[in-house]
């Protein structure tokens, strides 16, 4: 069938939005037609620095109504709300011990370009187009694999819940699956993006003492404040550790890292009080550490979290409820596009004009 997406022929290249075939459904997936689209900053980082093989149509946030299902499909049907996460084999020893996000083929099912039989589902004028995220969201219609398609209730606004397929799923369910922080603990959020806010709404449902967000843009603390932290920080501030540490009475129980900057990695390690655990979500280079001084001396963790540690079709259904109980606004972070002005929330995402810009591709 031939549908609208936003291609990528090179990298750092504009989206331009094009006519391009996508194939039917095979065993196992589903054709959804997509409603909207959150844009994230995985995209930009797949499209600037060539996380999957060119041309590309990237997006991997969407969410949509099931047009389609291939041979074998149980969990959807036609007419099914649904939202679109990451790809996972759902046979390894990490899938069938309930932690997809560290699939053995995680980074082959989401980023080499394929689907799970190493075909496309995608072309342009007879060539293929790489898939991305098992999903490809950007356009008016996707292919997905059933795993990746996750079944919403039909009286939230669709067009919202598409950031919960990636960008939220990863900073709430840090907090909520992760760490699980007690009751009465301190969490230390750097980084209030989307995944930083998210991650402190979700430090409010567990009813931590102390939900501190660190900051440049004061624009997105006022939005932490408003979303449940007790403290904000300006990263431009000389002393932050020691604010830290007097505000928490000695140190964070645990910390959540967004920003991928090596010098915050450390910050963030070093206002751990002892036994203290640091998450790290964020794409980050190379950070020198001095493990005995600033991990094992006193204790300390430092982990990779990825996509929230979430079975999406368990987690992204259980935010829908915060969601619709008023426990979790997400909402508040999220502004629409067009469609054709993609290019446009990409920069307002960099620029820190939007928290999280959505892309309405269809009504």
């Amino acid at each position: 069938m031939k549908i609208k997406a936003a291609v990528t022929q090179s990298q750092e290249d504009e989206f331009k939005i094009e006519e391009v075939e996508l194939s039917e459904p095979k065993t196992n997936e589903v054709l959804v037609k997509i409603v909207a689209t959150g844009v994230c900053h995985t995209d930009a980082v797949a499209r600037d620095a060539g996380l999957t093989p060119y041309p590309v149509v990237l997006g991997h946030e969407g969410s949509g109504i099931v047009e389609k299902t291939g041979d074998g499909v149980k969990t959807v049907e036609s007419g099914d709300h649904v939202v679109l996460s990451f790809a996972y084999c759902g046979h390894c020893e990490n899938c069938l011990t309930g932690h997809p996000t560290v699939c053995t083929d995680f980074n082959e099912l989401n980023f080499d370009g394929k689907m799970e039989d190493e075909t496309h589902r995608l072309q342009k004028e007879g060539n293929d187009l790489s898939t991305f995220f098992g999903q490809s969201s950007f356009g008016t219609y996707a292919v997905a694999n059933e795993r990746n398609v996750v079944k919403v209730d039909k009286d939230v606004d669709l067009a919202l819940l598409g950031p919960l397929g990636c960008g939220i799923q990863t900073g709430s369910g840090t907090v909520l699956n992760h760490l699980k922080p007690a009751f009465g603990t301190s969490l230390v959020i750097y980084g209030a993006g989307a995944v930083g806010l998210s991650a402190v709404m979700a430090a409010k449902i567990t009813s931590c003492k102390h939900i501190i967000a660190i900051d440049l843009h004061d624009s997105r603390l006022d939005a932490a404040k408003e979303l449940g932290a007790t403290h904000v920080i300006n990263g431009k501030d000389e002393n932050i550790e020691e604010q830290i540490k007097e505000i928490t009475n000695g140190g964070a129980h645990y910390g959540v890292e967004t920003t991928g900057v090596p010098s915050v990695v450390r910050q963030g390690l070093r206002t751990l009080r002892p036994l203290g655990k640091l998450a790290i979500v964020g794409v980050t280079p190379e950070v020198s550490i001095h493990v005995h001084e600033e991990i094992m001396a006193e204790g300390k963790t430092m982990v990779g979290v990825i996509e929230g540690d979430a079975v999406p079709q368990v987690f992204i259904p259980e935010l829908v409820k915060y969601y619709k109980e008023g426990l979790f606004p997400f909402d508040k972070l999220v502004e629409f596009y067009e469609f054709h002005d993609i290019n446009q929330a990409f920069e307002d995402s960099k620029n820190g004009t939007t928290i999280k810009p959505v892309l309405k591709i269809s009504s």
